[in-house]
């Protein structure tokens, strides 16, 4: 998931949501997507609501634009698109809401791991199936998880960085970690450090996915430790200009290549962060691909309409389906690491944005 801007963030936190259902698993049949009787529009047919977390993000911002268009490409009847705009209970809502309209299938990106159980055990009271995009749930059941390996993104911020930077002190700006995104990130970071880099020393930023308490925090950290060498964000599409532009305010934003140069890699792949790279400011950034989840969550909810379900291995577009520890059945769509050597690939989806 990445975040939100200063101020956009509803405070309510969905607490007081229980899941009612039993955790489900997808049957795993024979080989690839298979018909399995479950009960579901003929043919794929039907309206698909769509749901979003948040709209304060570029990231976000691009998935909305490439919705319509894999809509159409895969022929899926999308209605216009929900924002629930940071609140998980106004999501929860949100869900209800379209399900009340009678959609026969749901692509959702959770704000709340454990809070979107309610909203799912309410779609599969109405037999609506439900593909999540970005953010796996904990409990609940979905028809596919369509989303990027977010430990490897730790691990990959992890090892470039340690690549840099041999000693000295390290900060992570973290995501909410009542998503597993924010969670899967952090530790596999935290983790990576502590078994490859030991003299590495990493500080952290619960952030939340918010610039505002991305920006302060940051600002007080610099304040007690001048002596910073390397930055990992979590979140490209809030947490950029923030970072940037304290570093600017205190005079440690240098360019890559001059000697108190602190490194920073980052997560998304917006166009502001491929022309940072391309400036130097920044040093890297790994690629959550907007354009694919887009895609196969169209493509995966048109499917799951049908009855069809689906069995972990490769896919045929580059991908590898596993199961996800909740049990439940995850798209790991590829997420590239975007550095000065690759950061002009057309291919990226952070080139042919606006």
């Amino acid at each position: 998931m990445t975040g939100r801007t200063a101020g956009s963030r509803a405070k309510a936190r969905a607490t007081g949501w229980v899941a009612l259902a039993a955790s489900a698993s997808l049957a795993l049949t024979a080989c690839g997507s298979t018909k399995d009787g479950a009960s579901g529009a003929a043919g794929g047919e039907g309206k698909v609501g769509v749901i979003l977390p948040l709209l304060t993000s570029p990231f976000w911002q691009s998935y909305n634009d490439y919705v319509p268009k894999m809509a159409k490409e895969e022929k899926v009847e999308a209605l216009k698109t929900v924002n629930s705009n940071s609140d998980p209970a106004q999501q929860i809502t949100d869900i209800n809401n379209q399900l009340n309209q009678g959609v026969k299938g749901l692509v959702v990106a959770p704000l709340d791991s454990a809070a979107i159980a309610a909203g799912l055990d309410q779609a599969e009271r109405k037999g609506v199936p439900v593909v999540a995009v970005d953010v796996a749930p904990d409990k609940g059941k979905v028809a596919m998880i369509v989303r990027a390996n977010n430990v490897a993104y730790g691990q990959k911020a992890c090892e470039f960085l340690g690549s840099k930077i041999k000693s000295g002190k390290v900060v992570q700006i973290m995501g909410d970690l009542a998503s597993v995104n924010g969670r899967e990130r952090s530790e596999a970071f935290r983790k990576c450090n502590k078994e490859k880099f030991p003299d590495l020393k990493v500080l952290e930023i619960p952030a939340k996915w918010e610039s505002d308490v991305a920006a302060s925090k940051l600002d007080t950290l610099l304040n007690d430790n001048p002596d910073i060498k390397g930055i990992y964000m979590q979140a490209g599409g809030v947490y950029l200009a923030p970072t940037l532009q304290t570093l600017k305010t205190k005079k440690l934003l240098k360019p890559v290549g001059d000697p108190k140069h602190i490194a920073i890699v980052s997560n998304d792949g917006i166009k502001l962060e491929l022309d940072a790279i391309r400036k130097g400011e920044i040093d890297a950034t790994v690629s959550q691909p907007a354009d694919t989840y887009a895609k196969y969550g169209m493509y995966y909810i048109k499917k799951a309409m049908a009855g069809e379900t689906f069995k972990e291995g490769p896919t045929d577009h580059g991908s590898v389906i596993v199961k996800h520890p909740n049990g439940l059945l995850e798209d790991q769509l590829p997420a590239p690491l975007v550095t000065k050597e690759n950061v002009d690939d057309s291919k990226l989806w952070g080139n042919a944005s606006k």
